[in-house]
């Protein structure tokens, strides 16, 4: 992101977001590159808008034996907040990280995704 400091733009990295790896099915990564070009976004903002809706919800109804097995590794950021209570309530369920991030494709909310704008946003 950019900051206006004394009338002079800053590059700066957002202190609210944490990298994090963890392991996700290819056949939903490449869905999630798939929508997130069709709506101008980046895929981990995508997830990042289905795990609020997941968190909203409070309750995730997933068969352990159903987890994909063309899992491959992650690597993105995501906010700290939203990655703390996403691993609460993984752990509250006994489930997986990578489990719930799976999980909250299918609850994209697409009226409310922030685009690729965002990442170069002007904050004062």
């Amino acid at each position: 992101m950019w900051k206006l400091v004394n009338g002079k733009m800053i590059q700066t990295t957002d202190e609210t977001r944490v990298k994090f790896r963890t392991n996700i099915s290819q056949k939903i990564l490449e869905k999630l590159d798939e929508l997130a070009d069709e709506h101008d976004t980046y895929s981990n903002y995508l997830l990042e808008n289905g795990l609020v809706n997941v968190l909203a919800n409070g309750t995730i109804h997933y068969d352990k034996e159903l987890r994909p097995t063309d899992r491959i590794q992650f690597k993105t950021s995501y906010d700290k907040e939203l990655l703390e209570s996403v691993k609460e309530l993984a752990k509250e369920h006994k489930l997986f990280m990578n489990d719930v991030i799976e999980y909250s494709v299918d609850h994209i909310d697409f009226t409310d995704i922030k685009t690729k704008a965002h990442k170069n946003r002007l904050e004062s």
